[in-house]
């Protein structure tokens, strides 16, 4: 087992994680939680905070939280139960040539927001410093993402390192200064939620707070397949991504009731602390951006049938030279393409419960489960056109339906 356990990447693209490479609990729950870390959500943050009271508030963060937390803890599990990432769970669910669909979209959305995460942190700072050049935002553009991009490329160990440093940092540095902005506001924090209150409901709250991290979670089993076991990957997903999701809604939250902004970086330049904003931006952006671009690497390597590390860099070139455009022109489409990834990570739940001896065993793996990708189409396309209830719910509901049919069919043969 130990010779064929090194004749494979470091990254086991193609492979289990074996238990000899499982990492500790602290450990885990740094990545995740570091993953969590993204500006994004802050925006979500803001829009909570423009339409809701705090009970509210607060309100849809437990509900959105509790389902987020379900659907990410599950793939959580299973991730660490098989030691297998998305891409190689989706080949025993998909099929051989059908996982291609679900790394297709996964990379995709990841590449995306990485070029997205990569202009919210060079375009503030450029602005701040030098007026908004836009010489200056493209040398930031370039730097932060060769920085990202080659925490990507080195794996698992270099996305540990980066995330024992950013998660406390971000976690002190946002919340004392989101307290600082709290004590020197003009009333509480219940009373400046009121002040802003608009007409959103909890439900609808809910379903931003979903959607803020669903497309993100779906990669989930990409990092906890090096949890020691499948209490561990399901556990430390959901704390840590209530709680970073939590934190970031807050920030959000916060800097647009007291300085009418979405980002904690505004409270702390508002507060006179422009060098730890720039920090604590930059470092909560680099989370997230190299946990999505290594997702996006084993995603196109799947595809593709090449390395990872190959893979990372040309979509860290691809993202990084796209940065600016797809911060300025994209960010809607990535929001509907969030819609199309929930119902892949229910057909990977589903398929580990119904056919757990095929994760078990070697099986002869089928080239295409049509049932599978159906479910997957007919859930995005319900997931964005039916106004009615929470989206991603709706496609996942879809994709349960055609999954099940399809395994149904599949017995009677």
């Amino acid at each position: 087992m130990a010779s064929n356990e090194k004749n494979h990447s470091a990254d086991y693209e193609n492979a289990p994680v074996p238990q000899s490479e499982r990492r500790s609990l602290l450990t885990m729950f740094m990545i995740m939680l570091g993953f969590t870390f993204f500006s994004a959500s802050m925006w979500v943050g803001q829009q909570l905070a423009a339409g809701l009271d705090l009970p509210g508030f607060i309100g849809s963060l437990l509900l959105g939280g509790l389902i987020l937390g379900l659907y990410t803890g599950l793939l959580g599990l299973v991730g660490a139960k098989t030691g297998l990432s998305l891409d190689l769970l989706a080949r025993r669910s998909f099929g051989i040539k059908g996982s291609w669909l679900p790394s297709a979209m996964i990379s995709f959305t990841q590449i995306g927001w990485f070029g997205v995460g990569v202009a919210m942190f060079a375009i503030p700072v450029a602005n701040e410093l030098f007026g908004g050049s836009v010489g200056v935002q493209w040398a930031l553009v370039i730097v932060a993402g060769i920085l990202m991009t080659a925490s990507a490329y080195f794996g698992i160990k270099s996305l540990t390192i980066v995330s024992y440093i950013a998660v406390p940092c971000v976690a002190i540095l946002g919340t004392i200064a989101m307290v600082m902005a709290v004590v020197r506001g003009d009333g509480s924090l219940a009373q400046q939620f009121a002040k802003e209150a608009g007409g959103l409901g909890i439900v609808t709250g809910a379903g931003l707070v979903i959607g803020s991290f669903v497309s993100g979670g779906t990669a989930t089993p990409n990092f906890t397949r090096y949890a020691k076991n499948g209490h561990v990957g399901f556990w430390v997903t959901v704390v840590a991504f209530f709680i970073g999701n939590s934190l970031m809604f807050f920030f959000g939250a916060v800097s647009y009731v007291f300085v009418g902004g979405n980002d904690i970086f505004e409270v702390m330049v508002n507060l006179n602390l422009f060098y730890l904003a720039v920090l604590v931006l930059g470092l909560n952006i680099w989370t997230t951006n190299d946990n999505a671009l290594y997702s996006s690497g084993l995603g196109l390597a799947n595809i593709f049938g090449v390395k990872k590390k190959t893979m990372v860099l040309i979509g860290g070139i691809l993202g990084t030279v796209t940065a600016i455009w797809l911060y300025w022109n994209f960010c809607s489409w990535l929001n509907i393409l969030n819609c199309t990834l929930p119902p892949i990570g229910l057909i990977l739940i589903l398929d580990y419960f119904v056919n757990k001896k095929n994760y078990e065993e070697e099986t002869e793996l089928k080239q295409v489960n049509w049932f599978a990708v159906i479910g997957v189409i007919l859930g995005a396309v319900v997931a964005n056109l039916l106004k009615w209830g929470i989206a991603s719910i709706n496609g996942m509901a879809v994709a349960a339906v055609c999954y099940g049919i399809g395994t149904v069919v599949s017995k009677k043969k």
